[in-house]
This record gives structure tokens, sequence and C-alpha cells, in this order.
């Protein structure tokens, strides 16, 4: 039987602890958390692709945009309202950022759990 890579394991949903954000939610798991309210959490990515890369996530699993139902309209919404509280208090809200979501595998998704990156300070 051919071994299957942690990453793999993980992608896969296979491991017995849980999804990596979640835990973040429950502090299970260290972050950086730069914003938190009632629906939504705001942390520094822990492999920034930017002078300033923070993940916004729902406080509810959600797996992906992919499987997002009529009924989480408000959280995504709130998500990208979170986006611009994050542009003011970073500082970039006039010289713009960049809010982005990777959904499935071929979209560049890794972690399983709906994600928005929020990056600025490169053109």
């Amino acid at each position: 039987m051919a071994t299957r890579s942690v990453l793999y394991t993980w992608r896969e949903g296979l491991l017995t602890d849980g999804c990596v954000f979640c835990r973040v939610v429950a502090r299970e798991n260290p972050a950086d958390i730069v914003y938190e309210d009632d629906e939504v959490l705001a942390f520094k990515d822990l492999y920034p692709k930017a002078p300033v890369h923070l993940l916004i996530i729902p406080k509810r699993h959600i797996d992906s945009l992919a499987s997002v139902e009529p009924g989480d309209a408000q959280v995504l919404g709130r998500c990208l309202q979170v986006a611009r509280v994050l542009g003011e208090q970073t500082g970039y809200a006039e010289r713009g950022y960049r809010v982005s979501c990777n959904c499935g595998p071929d979209g560049g998704q890794v972690v399983y759990h709906l994600h928005f990156h929020f990056t600025a300070g490169r053109r």
C-alpha cells in the first residue's frame, strides 16, 4: 500500500483532529489574531506572500465557495466588510489591497475552511 503524505491526508479531511482553522477559532492552534467579532476572525498568514497577508475566515465551518448555501450570504458579506476594516487598520484603504479566495484543488485551495486572503504592500 502506498503511503500518503500528511498534506494529502489533511487535505482530504482524514485527520481526526479536525480543521486547522476551526482549531484556530477554538484557540487550540496559535494564531496572530488581528480582528474578531461574533461571526468572523482574521489573523496573519503563517506563510505571507506580501508585506501584509491576512486571512479572513467565518468562524462557522464552510468548506469552500463551492459549498456555500443561500443561508451563508450574511457571513460572506461580513467577511468582505472585515476586509474593508482591515484596509483601514493596515493603512492601505487609500492605496489599495487585494481580497481573493481560492476554491478547490485546481483553484489553489489548500485549507478546506472557506477563507479570504487580504494582501497589500506589493504591486
